[in-house]
């Protein structure tokens, strides 16, 4: 790359005609197959979930589904979060982790949780920066993969308060 050029990260929307790039990326970074599910909860968030581009090259992606809980209110859980080995360290995964917290902020979404292998201390890191801390463990969550524990990592997000 030459010296002073920015190269442009850009995020793209997850539509029907790209969810092969979803499928792809998911492939090459998890040891997990999702199933069709994920694949349709990923689209129906919309705006929730992303493909990250370096350069033109599809490199990362954030897949977030929106729950709702008790009382109404909705919370966001990221299903996967991932970036490509050699384009890590680049602020992809901070772009889109940062993408889907802002919309958190706007549309009043108080709570965005999602699940790591125990193990995963790079991942694990990665949230802490961001203001998640771990709220609970679950034993035996993943199957055909060791560990097979997880954290519920979590982030509860305060709105900011109107000035009277």
């Amino acid at each position: 790359m030459g010296a002073g050029r920015e190269v442009a990260i850009s995020l793209d929307a997850v539509r029907d005609k790209n969810l092969m790039q979803l499928r792809k990326l998911n492939t090459a970074l998890f040891p997990v197959r999702y199933n069709d599910k994920y694949y349709a909860d990923a689209l129906a968030s919309g705006e929730f979930t992303k493909l990250a581009y370096f350069s033109d090259i599809c490199v990362g992606s954030i897949a977030c589904r929106l729950e709702k809980k008790e009382g109404g209110t909705i919370c966001v859980y990221i299903m996967t979060l991932g970036v490509l080995a050699p384009y890590r360290g680049l602020g992809i995964g901070t772009k889109l982790l940062n993408h889907v917290l802002e919309l958190c902020s706007k549309q009043n979404m108080s709570e965005i949780y999602l699940h790591v292998q125990t193990n995963n201390e790079d991942a694990i890191n990665f949230y802490k920066k961001f203001g998640f801390e771990i709220t609970d463990t679950i034993h035996n969550y993943y199957t055909n993969i060791t560990p097979p524990d997880c954290y519920v990592v979590t982030k509860f997000i305060t709105q900011p308060q109107l000035r009277k």
